[in-house]
């Protein structure tokens, strides 16, 4: 491969790589290309991205950025993913593919995450680690909780108040005095017939 071809590589590499952190590396050296097709079709729908690469092209990408210690003591070819979640779904991602039967020959070789390096072995640590929505989930449901708790203690809370209220009211009904009765109206008078009026004397 000649030079300007390489550096035509590294340079796409490079500006794939824009704004990457975290991104581990694979090996995929004895998988066919049914199997490879496969498996960057899975990768592909946990939205994480499969290049092979030449490790000295990958370096001289990465160089000055976060994920260059990834390539520290790496020799050979090999294959760096990145993508999905946050870097805890990727291993989680990855160390699941590789336990597969069908992808026996996949593996974790190592990566990098926040600038600093990690093996075969911390691949497999950060893949037990919970992922942001796991993480997001736990957070939800401690906020809610106390939330929750105390909704049901108000709702509780009003429930006895009104009983109590309900039952003052039954009470003061059962010991109020009973109605006085009002005494009978007195009947309108009749209208009495005058009296009949004297004859005049006679003169």
């Amino acid at each position: 491969m000649s030079k300007l071809v390489k550096n035509l590589v590294s340079n796409d590499l490079r500006k794939q790589l824009t704004g990457v952190s975290d991104a581990l590396l694979v090996n995929v050296v004895g998988l066919d290309a049914i199997r490879t097709t496969k498996l960057r079709k899975e990768l592909r729908a946990k939205n994480i991205t499969l290049e092979v690469v030449k490790n000295s092209m990958a370096r001289r990408a990465t160089e000055g950025t976060p994920l260059a210690a990834a390539f520290q003591g790496v020799e050979g070819t090999l294959a760096i993913v990145w993508g999905g979640s946050d870097i805890v779904s990727l291993a989680k991602e990855i160390t699941r593919l590789a336990g597969l039967k069908e992808f026996d020959k996949f593996s974790a070789r190592g990566g990098a995450m926040d600038g600093a390096k990690l093996t075969a072995d911390d691949v497999k640590q950060v893949s037990t680690w919970p992922s942001r929505e796991e993480q997001l989930s736990l957070l939800v449901g401690q906020i809610l909780s106390p939330g929750a708790k105390l909704s049901s203690q108000l709702t509780a809370i009003a429930g006895a108040v009104a009983s109590q209220i309900k039952q003052h009211a039954e009470d003061l009904e059962k010991n109020a005095p009973p109605p006085t009765a009002e005494p009978p109206t007195a009947a309108p008078p009749q209208n009495e017939t005058p009296p009949a009026a004297e004859p005049p004397a006679a003169g």
